[in-house]
């Protein structure tokens, strides 16, 4: 089944078609759908950004969307930066000032109050009549510096553990633990139900 990845952020699309390709999905991307469109993340919550951006694509190309909007909940900032994430540091700022403004903002909390999670909300459109929400969730808390190499965003604040960040873990790692892969796994649950 092709499902189109409504977003135009590669790291999601490439995790993304890293956990469904080997489920017999063939997710492309907005780019690769010819679709270009950026959908304003008004929404109050991640569900609602994700149904938003799924229904705007869904408009365009007619046929099976995902999407998904996810971010970082920090429970000492009330649970900010949250559905503003991506933005969180000014409307361009990169990965690296967005890290910082997090660093910043718990400078001198004790780590027993840095605790975080990821969340992701995904929105699933296969037909006018077919819909599904599903949300995933990954515990941890934020470190003192960025660690690590792989991921994108926060991933190298975002501890797992003691000493490993999200950005120190190998890519299959990570799509097997991530927010994303909880929120990927309920839906492919859902799918191959709908299917039978």
């Amino acid at each position: 089944m092709k499902l189109v990845i409504a977003t135009n952020n590669q790291g999601k699309v490439r995790e993304i078609k890293e956990m469904l390709t080997p489920l017999g999905y063939e997710p492309i991307s907005l780019k690769d759908a010819g679709i270009e469109i950026e959908v304003v993340e008004d929404g109050e919550t991640f569900a609602e950004n994700a149904h938003k951006k799924a229904a705007a694509v869904y408009e365009i190309c007619r046929c099976p969307v995902i999407a998904d909007d996810s971010g970082l909940e920090v429970d000492f900032l009330g649970g900010a930066p949250g559905i503003y994430s991506a933005r969180y540091a000014g409307e361009n700022a990169t990965d690296e000032q967005r890290v910082q403004k997090i660093l910043d903002e718990l400078d001198g909390v004790d780590m027993s109050m840095r605790t975080a999670r990821f969340v992701c909300s995904i929105y699933c459109i296969l037909d006018d009549d077919t819909e599904y929400s599903v949300r995933g969730t990954l515990e941890g808390h934020i470190g003192t510096e960025p660690l690590g190499e792989n991921g994108f965003g926060y991933d190298p604040i975002f501890m797992v553990d003691e000493d490993t960040s999200v950005a120190m873990l190998p890519p299959e790692e990570k799509n097997r633990i991530s927010h994303r892969a909880s929120a990927i796994r309920q839906l492919t649950e859902i799918l191959s139900k709908a299917e039978k």
